[in-house]
C-alpha cells in the first residue's frame, strides 16, 4: 500500500477519532470518516502495546492489515478517512484470522460493502 493511503499526521488521526462514527468487532475498532476531498481512501492503523509486547508481534498484525486493505482497496469507498485499531483479542491472529476478522470490522463499518465468499479448501 502506497504511503499516499495512510493517514500520517497526529492531526488527521485526531480529526477521524474525534469525528469519526466507531464501530467494532472483539479484534479491530475502526473510526470512520467520509471526506469528500479524498482521491481515494486513507488508512490509520494503531497497534498499541497492550496488543504484543514486543515490536515484533505488533509490526507482523500491521504488515497483516496493510495486506488486507491491499488486496480488498478496489471494493473500499475512495471518499473515507478510517482508522484500524487492533484490540489485545488479536494478537496471536494469524494471516487467515487477521483477514477474517478485519474483513468482518470492516464490513460492519461499512467501509467495504459485501463479505467475499469463504474460498473451500
Amino acid at each position: 500500500m502506497r504511503k499516499s493511503y495512510r493517514i500520517k499526521s497526529e492531526q488527521d488521526f485526531q480529526t477521524v477519532f474525534e469525528n469519526g462514527e466507531s464501530v467494532a468487532n472483539r479484534a479491530f475498532v475502526i473510526y470512520v470518516l467520509p471526506r469528500k476531498q479524498n482521491k481515494h481512501f486513507r488508512v490509520g492503523i494503531s497497534v498499541g502495546k497492550k496488543v504484543g509486547h514486543t515490536a515484533v508481534v505488533r509490526n507482523r498484525l500491521k504488515r497483516y492489515i496493510r495486506a488486507v486493505l491491499t488486496e480488498n482497496r478496489d471494493r473500499i469507498a475512495p471518499d473515507l478517512d478510517f482508522l484500524v485499531i487492533a484490540r489485545p483479542y488479536a494478537h496471536d491472529f494469524d494471516w487467515e484470522k487477521t483477514r477474517e476478522n478485519l474483513l468482518h470490522a470492516l464490513n460492519l463499518a461499512h467501509v467495504i460493502e459485501e463479505m467475499p465468499n469463504k474460498e473451500e479448501k
